[in-house]
């Protein structure tokens, strides 16, 4: 039966959502379109289903799951890691080539300094547990990569399966895992199904790690297309707490080139990684963003990506400070005043750091600003909320690394070049070891009830099922068009984000029960599709709650940083009835982790 706010006429339902639908993304959108009729290609009553029995669940197969997987089975669990897409070849992996490396015996700072410059660079907003875990550790992971042959070569598949195959851990690649299994109040497993065959699989596990990296809205210009919030979610769903939803990724895009849009930060794709030395620095906010909405799109922002390692560009450099005489707050150390150095011969990533010790964000010649990674949050910044240092979350059983994590690594800025990498590294190795002593310490497998995953095997298989519906392309694009906008996402205000937030309301209630599928690859769709319609949602509802400006969080109508009222992080959660609550949780808590 069709919902009755679906007679709702266009004037009157873009007159709740505020007139949003006036915006120039949403003009070519039928917002009123008719359901459709489903005609799937495929019996939804053929699918086999299969069931899979171990001790560690590691989900991902980047660099968090390949270190998660790895340390689990040295700490003498069975093991198996599933992965919606190849294993080091999808998600965000592929498209970072600088690593950070501490390395103590030749730092020029110490340990307890690094961790004071990222406190100040993310204004406070950084976990100092999991920053200083950060330094650490990177230098052994780094050294282990070594090892396996990942900086021989750009490509990053044959060198994560090395530890693998050598350990015969089980891999299960393109399987999309949908649902976390809750059983007596823990975490039992999951299930998901084959994108390549009509199955589901459930798996069932004492304890599991998430390494599912963080997601977006799939821009366009952007390779963040597969990543789509899938295991925030699905824990969110088993009452997980969730945080960092307010913070926003500032990746730049480039219109000539947006396959390459990540690597302008993180360096040329064509290059095999490389190594960073410790350089704080105050990256990917809202600066960009900013001069965007105010003046326009920049012909030049500082400092210029050079063309080839080496090469400085001929063009104007614009100042900071010139730029931003008001707008998003930088600390002072941080502020870059000219123009960089010539860069050494290193490269691309050295020639990022100024003779001051810090560097600015990428350059755009004239090309497209902000939101080719738009719904993506500052690495580490967003993801379940640990209640240890082991990336454990509120869950029993279920840990997260990498950017499925919530552990603010470097607060709500990007204050390290290559730390993400190396902190999914970090993070992957220590919970897949906790995630084995803890299975390890549990006499047996806790069984799962028929009556429960029949309820599971309904709802993967929901979307083939319904005679009427949405596809799933066209309700992500509604989405796109609501989200994406710089006045929405970027430089907030409470009057915008509140007639977003009933465009996104509609969506979650109306249509992703709505959402079908007729064959494998749509049915994909329609699951990520709900995913990043509930993760709108939390974006939206964490963006109004918190009234200052910090970081990469920007309100025009509450620009300052309100440290009486907002030292805290914002948690997201579900209760009994559902529905979605959100609390703080004061910076001053977080360091007591052991």
């Amino acid at each position: 039966m069709m919902d009755p706010k679906a007679n709702l006429s266009r004037r009157q339902f873009i007159g709740i959502a505020g007139g949003i639908a006036g915006a120039a993304a949403l003009a070519n959108i039928s917002f009123d379109a008719p359901a459709q009729e489903n005609k799937p290609k495929i019996d939804s009553n053929d699918f086999n289903i299969e069931n899979r029995h171990l001790d560690v669940l590691v989900i991902g197969g980047g660099m968090a799951g390949v270190f998660a997987a790895v340390k689990a089975h040295d700490a003498g669990s069975n093991v198996l890691m599933v992965s919606k897409g190849r294993v080091g070849s999808s998600g965000l992996t592929p498209f970072a080539k600088g690593i950070f490396s501490y390395d103590k015996a030749n730092a020029k700072i110490s340990i307890d300094e690094f961790v004071a410059k990222v406190t100040e660079s993310a204004i406070q907003t950084n976990n100092p547990v999991f920053t200083r875990q950060l330094a650490e550790h990177s230098h052994a992971r780094v050294q282990e990569l070594k090892a396996w042959g990942f900086f021989d070569s750009p490509l990053y598949h044959h060198s994560f399966m090395k530890p693998l195959t050598e350990r015969n851990i089980a891999i299960e690649e393109r399987i999309m895992i949908t649902h976390l299994l809750k059983q007596d109040g823990r975490v039992v497993g999951a299930s998901g199904f084959s994108l390549d065959a009509q199955k589901i699989v459930h798996y069932h596990a004492k304890t599991v790690v998430l390494c599912t990296g963080a997601g977006g809205f799939k821009p366009n210009g952007f390779p963040v297309c597969d990543l789509t919030h899938d295991g925030t979610i699905m824990a969110y769903k088993i009452g997980a707490k969730v945080t960092g939803k307010e913070w926003n990724d500032g990746h730049p895009g480039s219109a000539k080139n947006s396959g390459s849009s990540y690597d302008n930060w993180h360096g040329q794709i064509e290059e095999k990684p490389s190594i960073t030395s410790a350089q704080i620095n105050h990256h990917l906010g809202v600066d960009m963003n900013y001069q965007a909405y105010t003046q326009g799109a920049p012909v030049m922002m500082m400092p210029p990506r050079p063309q080839r390692p080496g090469e400085i560009p001929k063009q104007q450099v614009v100042s900071k400070l010139e730029a931003f005489p008001t707008g998003p707050f930088v600390p002072e150390a941080f502020k870059q005043s000219g123009p960089p150095p010539k860069p050494p011969e290193e490269g691309f990533l050295r020639s990022l750091v100024s003779s001051k010790g810090h560097s600015g964000p990428p350059g755009m010649g004239g090309e497209q600003v902000g939101g080719s990674s738009a719904g993506m949050a500052i690495h580490k910044s967003e993801g379940l909320v640990p209640i240890n240092a082991q990336g454990l979350s509120t869950i029993p059983g279920l840990y997260a690394a990498g950017d499925a994590l919530g552990s603010y690594m470097s607060g709500g800025i990007y204050t390290q070049i290559g730390s993400s990498l190396a902190g999914s590294a970090v993070q992957g190795a220590i919970a897949g070891a906790a995630a084995a002593n803890e299975s390890l310490g549990m006499a047996s497998k806790m069984d799962v009830s028929e009556q429960y995953l029949a309820l599971v095997n309904q709802q993967i298989l929901a979307p083939l099922k319904r005679k009427r519906g949405y596809s799933p392309a066209w309700v992500t694009q509604v989405l796109q068009g609501v989200m994406i906008p710089n006045f929405v996402l970027y430089i907030k205000k409470d009057r915008m984000m509140q007639a977003a937030l009933a465009y996104v309301e509609e969506l979650n209630e109306h249509h992703v029960p709505m959402l079908m599928a007729d064959d494998l690859h749509a049915l994909r769709l329609a699951h990520e599709t709900e995913n990043m319609i509930i993760t709108a949602e939390m974006k939206l509802k964490a963006s109004i709650m918190r009234t200052e400006s910090r970081c990469s969080h920007y309100r025009l109508d509450c620009p300052d940083i309100d440290y009486e009222n907002w030292q805290a992080w914002i948690n997201i959660s579900k209760d009994e009835k559902g529905n979605m609550v959100l609390e703080k949780q004061p910076f001053d808590s977080w360091p007591n982790f052991s």
